[in-house]
């Protein structure tokens, strides 16, 4: 339903089938990105894509998410991209460092390619806050992926 007369507005596209989508988990604080990965997984499934579809790339750390998102994204293979990955404060400003980087570096990617990336790498104080998260994170994450992968073959047509 239109918001306004004679103005076109693209809806929102949840429909997931036939799309491809790649997730990159880091094995960094493992328990949370595997909590994160299995909420991703199942709501992607929620919404029509296949198991054959997606494709799953692990990697040590927050740091290196990036460049294997780049290296997916620019293959072609696939319409949409997930990074999932759990930065916890510690007493360093290393958390700055990891945390700052990482999600500069994930825009840089989807920017430069054209291909969506949905960015679920947690950023949290305590493991317990990301407990809480990585659930609804990880669906997020799948709805964003996606979401966009269909409005940029809709803006491309």
């Amino acid at each position: 339903m239109a918001r306004f007369d004679n103005i076109f507005e693209y809806d929102n596209n949840l429909n997931g089938a036939g799309l491809k989508v790649g997730i990159v988990m880091a094995r960094f604080n493992l328990p949370v990105c595997e909590g994160l990965l299995s909420s991703c997984v199942a709501e992607l499934k929620r919404l029509g894509v296949a198991d054959a579809d997606m494709t799953i790339a692990n990697v040590p750390g927050a740091l290196e998410v990036p460049l294997v998102l780049q290296t997916m994204a620019q293959s072609g293979s696939f319409d949409a991209l997930v990074a999932l990955g759990a930065v916890i404060r510690g007493d360093t400003y290393h958390f700055e460092v990891v945390s700052n980087d990482a999600c500069r570096a994930i825009m840089e990617v989807q920017l430069d390619t054209g291909v969506p990336i949905a960015n679920g790498i947690l950023t949290c104080d305590t493991d317990e806050q990301a407990e809480v998260r990585m659930q609804p994170k990880g669906a997020d994450c799948a709805q964003a992926a996606v979401e966009m992968a269909n409005l940029q073959k809709a803006l491309l047509q």
